[in-house]
């Protein structure tokens, strides 16, 4: 199934798009996968584009309870339909929660990261503090007395990314203990970008969502979820909230007001198609990941100047490249293959690539094939 090779040409897909004048590169970019979505996300939204009517749509309580069920067998948190207000995006809802903070409170995160968490809380005009992730025990890791000592008076609000994007590290219960611990000390509100959580590649990894830890924790955050990522339908554009705290709640909506809109009709359709009916599906299509993941550890561990740490989460390889100096990027798009560039993650990024490799295994082979020849001209 997934090694059907997909031609996304003529569907203005970004991951095509954005590079289009490099007509024979394969682009590994973008975090979306190069996969049909759910046979069952298909066939549900063939029916409901029978009906023929797509007027405004409400947020069913079988979607809430699906999700609910969902979040239950995967994490093992129970929620409640109360916790839940949809948007149609994690990343819009960064910006919601940035918003939220008065003009002389600031937020703090760590870098690299993804590119938003860092854009969001300048969009709000709010100052946002960094901290360098580093290496701990071959995985991405925080220096949690370094992130302390990075918290500023005004600091209201910490930016956390779990399973982290890029670097693919689940923080463990303990880690995520620590950063409660942090949040209450500085009474620091967390806003939790949870997307990939249902995309654990490594059997020895569980994803903890750090509001189900304990009551207090849970009171201070907004966790935010999809099942964009999860499901290949972030072109549907559908994310939720979940929010404990009734004031924390209201003061997440009354932030949003009425910018964000409503969610669309087809995205609620598939979400619930998928929740309800995908399990097999991402059990699949998570082995496939798996091997893929083999194939790229396998050309780094050929390839002695390049480092990749354990990856436990996520389809996107970070791949340390800096012995190659900070044009790696630029030497992989000229050998035909589109990653990510480093330094758009911030401080501490420059000279790595970012990897996607959620596409059949062929193609997978082929972007290889091409780093290996550019690594072998160097």
């Amino acid at each position: 199934m997934f090694d059907e090779i997909i031609d996304r040409s003529n569907t203005n897909a970004l991951k095509l798009e954005r590079y289009k004048e490099y007509k024979n590169a394969i682009p590994a970019w973008v975090a979306d996968m190069d996969f049909k979505s759910p046979e069952c996300v298909i066939d549900a939204l063939k029916e409901r584009v029978k009906h023929g009517v797509f007027g405004y749509t409400a947020i069913s309580g079988e979607l809430i309870e699906a999700i609910i069920n969902f979040i239950k067998k995967e994490h093992g948190w129970n929620t409640s339909k109360e916790w839940f207000t949809f948007t149609s995006g994690v990343v819009a809802s960064m910006n919601i929660v940035c918003g939220m903070l008065r003009e002389n409170e600031s937020t703090i995160t760590t870098t690299p990261i993804y590119p938003y968490f860092l854009s969001a809380p300048k969009n709000m005009k709010r100052q946002v503090e960094t901290v360098r992730m580093r290496e701990i025990n071959n995985r991405w890791g925080i220096d949690f007395d370094e992130f302390e000592k990075s918290i500023k008076p005004n600091c209201r609000l910490l930016l956390l990314c779990n399973p982290y994007n890029p670097g693919g590290t689940v923080f463990t219960k303990e880690e995520l203990l620590k950063i409660g611990e942090i949040a209450i000390k500085y009474d620091l509100l967390i806003c939790s970008d949870e997307i990939h959580a249902d995309l654990v590649l490594d059997k020895n990894a569980k994803h903890v969502p750090i509001a189900s830890l304990s009551t207090e924790i849970a009171d201070r955050t907004i966790t935010l979820m999809a099942p964009s990522k999860t499901f290949n339908i972030a072109g549907l554009q559908n994310s939720f909230a979940i929010t404990q705290n009734k004031k924390l709640k209201a003061a997440f909506e009354n932030s949003m007001g009425h910018i964000n809109g409503g969610v669309n009709l087809l995205a609620l359709t598939a979400a619930k198609a998928a929740y309800e009916n995908g399990a097999v599906w991402l059990k699949e299509v998570k082995e496939y990941l798996r091997e893929n993941l083999k194939l790229v550890q396998e050309f780094v561990q050929n390839n002695p100047s390049l480092k990749l740490l354990k990856l436990e989460a996520t389809y996107l390889a970070w791949i340390d490249c800096r012995t190659l100096g900070e044009n790696a990027w630029q030497l992989f798009l000229n050998g035909g293959v589109i990653l990510n560039e480093g330094k758009s993650f911030g401080d501490g990024g420059e000279g790595f690539v970012r990897l996607n490799f959620a596409m059949p295994k062929e193609v997978l082979k082929e972007v290889l094939a091409r780093m290996e020849k550019v690594m072998r001209s160097i």
